[in-house]
Order: structure tokens, then sequence, then C-alpha cells
């Protein structure tokens, strides 16, 4: 499938044949050394930088922004490292695990649901996009079992039940649906903590973006591979909200208000909001 020179423009048979709506079947057949599991590793030790983002509740989604030191003693390299992305209109994909395949996953994750639409001329069920990323983890398996893991969250806006719907993964593709909130990273149990004492159903959007925040606050706190809001360098946590209108990710603006006062209220309050008591 590469470019001839010599060509004369008209695509390749393996374009023009019919076959699978999946993009990765597709890659299988044709190109398999392009999937990110069936790439071979250098011999020797190989150390990759990792994401691991904390991402809480139903319709939104928060990241740290910090690449984790990769063992003790080593020095933070990257302040500000992306997340979250969309995958489509109505879900988004939280990284965690070995930050370069990760990436390469998502942007394959993209791909695939791209594909399908103008294939099949309609899109996929949620819980369809869950099923398609499950197998995509389960393909990079052989890289995990070498210590490149990559363990995502995914979540998204279900239009058939009318609401938002969180997955949650293990390295070998394994799925589970989380209710109510999740989060994933080494962070990760001090941002549940967080959120299991504040996390409501009735909770409006205000109020559940400011819970992420918080939930990242209090992991950042207790995880040193945890980056929480840096009003110095101006670094602010990537917000993302997912509700039947569609993905929409805050701005800047929007992310830094919301920074600053989570970190004002802290000063005041360093334990954060308290749960009402029964």
């Amino acid at each position: 499938m590469e470019a001839n020179p010599r060509s004369t423009g008209r695509l390749p048979a393996a374009f023009l044949t019919p076959g699978s709506s999946s993009f990765m079947d597709f890659l299988s057949a044709h190109s398999p050394d392009l999937l990110p599991g069936n790439r071979k590793l250098p011999e020797g030790i190989v150390e990759a930088p990792t994401a691991r983002p904390s991402w809480p509740p139903r319709s939104p989604a928060e990241s740290s922004r910090r690449r984790p030191p990769r063992h003790h003693g080593q020095h933070d390299r990257a302040a500000d490292i992306e997340k979250v992305f969309p995958a489509d209109e109505y879900s988004a994909v939280g990284i965690a695990g070995t930050a370069g395949l990760a990436v390469e996953m998502v942007k394959l994750f993209q791909l695939e649901l791209e594909h399908f639409e103008k294939v099949e001329g309609a899109t996929l069920s949620l819980e369809g996009k869950a099923n398609r990323l499950s197998t995509m983890i389960r393909g990079n398996l052989g890289m995990a079992m070498q210590g490149l893991a990559v363990v995502p969250l995914f979540a998204g806006w279900d239009e058939g039940k009318e609401k938002g719907r969180i997955f949650s993964y293990d390295v070998t593709g394994g799925r589970s649906e989380e209710h109510g909130f999740a989060a994933t990273g080494s962070g990760s149990i001090f941002a549940r903590g967080s959120m299991k004492k504040l996390y409501r159903d009735d909770l409006t959007e205000q109020q559940a973006t400011t819970l992420v925040v918080q939930a990242l606050y209090d992991a950042a706190d207790d995880d040193s591979a945890t980056g929480g809001p840096d009003l110095a360098r101006r670094i602010f946590p990537i917000v993302t909200v997912i509700t039947e209108e569609g993905f929409r990710r805050l701005t800047e603006a929007e992310s830094s208000e919301l920074a600053r006062s989570v970190t004002e209220r802290r000063l005041e309050q360093p334990d954060g909001p308290r749960a009402a008591l029964l």
C-alpha cells in the first residue's frame, strides 16, 4: 500500500474491494505491521513515559496534565500532556499507561469509528464503540506483557438509553461499566475517595465540573505523579463535558476560572468540601 511514483493515480485494489466496516480489520488484512500491537521492540530495557489521568463523573471528564516520573528519583520532564481526546461527537477516551502507544491507539480508534460511519452510513452504538476499544486493547496484549500497557477509560452519551455511561478496561481488554463516576491512574484511589463522598445523581454541569477538579486536587495532594492545577505556570486541567448535545471541551478561560475557584477555596478549607453527615 506504499505510494508508487509511476502509478496512474488510481487507488490500490485493496481500497476498492468490498469488505468489513472495521478499519482495524482492513489494516490487519493489508498492512498488519502498522497496528501498534504488532510492532517489534528493540532489544534491552525500554523505558517509556506514561500517562495517568483521573476521569470522574458521568457527564464530565477531567485529567491531570502531568506526565509522571517513570521511577523514583527521576525528574518530571513534561508538565503539560493531554490525556482526554474526543472519540467522536458523543464520546471521549481518557488515556492511561504508556503515553505514546495510548495516543496512537486513540487515533486508530477515532479512524475506526469514522470508517464505520462512512461505510455503514450510521454511527456505532455506545456499546459497540466500547466493544471496539476492548478489541484494540486486547490487540496490544503482547506489548502490555512487556511492560507497555495501555488502560484507557471510555465515556460517552448513549443516545438509545439517553444517559451518560463510563467503561473501564484491564490490560486484556476486559471491560466493566462504571456507575456514577470512575478514575484510573496512580492517583485514582485518592480521586475515587474524593468523588465517593461528593457525587450525587442530580449534579448540575457546574457542580460536576467543580467536583472533578476537587477530586484532582485531592489526588495531586496525595500522589506525587498526579499534577493538580498550576496557577503559576498557567497549566490547568483538561475538562470536557459530554451530554445529549455532544462533546464539548471547556475553554482555557473556563478551566482556569474553575481551577482558581477551587484553589482559592482550598486556602480557606485545605481539606476541601465535606459531604453532609447522615
